[in-house]
């Protein structure tokens, strides 16, 4: 009897690197050449392929693949029925979620999405953008978009419904905000039969718990520290923690071990002012996982 295998699509594409580094903080090792489709998992258990974020809650809807990750945008614009397993707030920039936004020129005269009305637009995301327009009483043209979708405004369409992190880019083509159609964070989604699989659901809520997992411990760092007793007040009162650091005694009295984990950002202001206070022998060390 062959061992049981689980299908998972990966992002092929833009999230495709920051994927590969989160399923590596998280435990697997993924590796594959840049013209392959199927990349190589150090988990026998696992089978993967690449595809287009687009088209991934498509086939684990239609149980070509067990369960994948995408964006929550792309399960909504297929209307894909599939089970949402666990939200993971990454993407190829920063750890926060991305919005698709109405944009339209600096110097048009549309300042509404009523002022829509009639009006043509390019987007990818056709049919939660058709979607949204209808919730606000507006009828527009609304075409797909094949890439370089900034470039269309003025010339090709009024107005594009385009997919921003921090909304540089479509600053710097002289491009306004006009609104948000929605937020989109990455989701891992699973096949209904596959998740009713005992083997299969056991597969998926462990790879759930280790990602959320890493992508908890992604800006934090572990500082273990001696500090003498007596000056314990004062380092601790200097400490974030998430649930207050551990305190070890050691073989000497007079001493004892401070750990904690904390955001990254902090280290360089509060590694000096834990010296002095009294702490000594600090050790900063990066994490790979934080399992509440």
């Amino acid at each position: 009897m062959s061992n049981p295998t689980l299908k998972i699509a990966l992002p092929k594409g833009s999230l495709q690197e920051s994927t590969y580094r989160l399923f590596a903080h998280a435990g697997w090792k993924i590796s594959s050449s840049s013209r392959s489709y199927f990349p190589r998992m150090d988990d026998h258990e696992l089978e993967a392929i690449l595809i287009r974020a687009q088209e991934i809650a498509r086939y684990v809807e239609d149980g070509v693949m067990d369960c994948g990750l995408t964006g929550r945008d792309w399960v909504m614009e297929n209307e894909a029925d599939v089970v949402e397993v666990c939200t993971l707030v990454y993407a190829k920039q920063e750890a926060r979620p991305v919005r698709w936004v109405v944009a339209v020129p600096e110097a048009s005269d549309i300042h509404s999405v009523q002022d829509l009305q009639g009006k043509r637009i390019a987007t990818e995301l056709v049919g939660a953008t058709k979607r949204f327009l209808a919730q606000h009483g507006v009828t527009a043209h609304v075409e797909f978009s094949w890439g370089a979708t900034e470039a269309k405004v003025p010339t090709l369409v009024d107005a594009i419904v385009d997919v921003t992190e921090t909304g540089s880019s479509l600053r710097a083509n002289n491009l306004r905000i006009l609104c948000t159609v929605i937020e989109s964070v990455t989701v891992l989604v699973a096949n209904k039969d596959s998740w009713e699989d005992p083997w299969k659901r056991r597969k998926m809520e462990q790879l759930a718990m280790l990602l959320q997992g890493a992508l908890r411990a992604e800006g934090r760092v572990c500082l273990k520290m001696n500090v003498p007793s007596d000056h314990l007040g004062r380092v601790t009162s200097l400490l974030p923690a998430m649930k207050g650091p551990t305190i070890s005694t050691l073989t000497d009295d007079a001493w004892v071990a401070v750990e904690t984990v904390i955001d990254e950002k902090v280290v360089r202001d509060i590694i000096p002012q834990l010296k002095a206070a009294g702490a000594q022998d600090i050790i900063e060390f990066p994490l790979n996982k934080i399992i509440p």
